[in-house]
């Protein structure tokens, strides 16, 4: 068995299950969903660990938006092509199809308002993938039952009066909001504790219950004349 690391690395992430070489199960994911050279928008690259990830891999034409100086520093000193901006306020002012796909990568939960940033991506490109840590899983579910506490996980490793984390959701949630924007789920992913994929034919409400996050690879409805395909996942690869 592969053996998983968690490294405190990423800004509303901070405990992330690693493979032996340092690459984040999570944007591993998210990369298996990029069509090698495509154009991308990475929205809250970070540190621009996956916008260099999908260089490497994939051979993208990466661009990134983040809203920390910090983290802008560090992409440029990289050699990335990143600006300092806004998710909440700044997509609007791009263009429609102006990109292959655009990511929000454990950056949905952060935004003020998730339903407009999610139109938005949309908009911009052809295709979105979101990935967020999951506000069902059983051992928060746990901790709010027996410590009557907002919970702190791995994934989610802040007091709540200090995390960036604002609008928290499940894995159900998701799926609604989904179907509120006319969003087609081409593919979904369910990661558990060490990242690894849930591998099994189970009814969402397992994936509720046992994924810690949810890898979504989303397009606008009625792209390429789909109107309601059932999304491919980790257990039917």
């Amino acid at each position: 068995m592969t053996m998983l690391t968690r490294l405190k690395q990423d800004l509303t992430m901070a405990d992330a299950a690693r493979m032996p070489g340092g690459a984040r199960i999570d944007l591993l994911a998210v990369a298996d969903m990029v069509a090698p050279g495509a154009k991308v928008l990475d929205v809250g690259c970070g540190d621009g660990e996956l916008l260099r990830l999908l260089a490497e891999t994939r051979g993208v034409d990466g661009r990134g938006i983040e809203l920390s100086r910090e983290g802008v520093n560090e992409c440029v000193a990289k050699g990335l092509a990143v600006i300092q901006g806004d998710a909440d306020t700044d997509l609007a002012d791009y263009p429609d199809d102006a990109f292959d796909y655009v990511v929000l990568s454990q950056t949905l939960q952060a935004t003020r308002q998730p339903r407009i940033v999610l139109e938005h991506m949309l908009r911009i490109g052809r295709h979105g993938i979101v990935s967020f840590p999951n506000f069902g899983h059983w051992r928060i579910r746990l901790q709010i039952l027996l410590g009557g506490r907002m919970p702190r996980t791995d994934n989610l490793p802040y007091a709540w009066w200090d995390s960036p984390n604002i609008h928290f959701c499940t894995i159900k949630d998701f799926r609604q909001l989904c179907h509120v924007v006319g969003a087609r789920m081409e593919k979904a992913v369910a990661l558990d504790a060490w990242g690894r994929a849930l591998r099994f034919n189970a009814p969402w409400w397992t994936w509720n219950l046992l994924g810690e996050q949810g890898v979504f690879l989303l397009s606008r409805r009625g792209m390429n004349g789909t109107q309601g395909a059932a999304p491919s996942t980790a257990a039917g690869r």
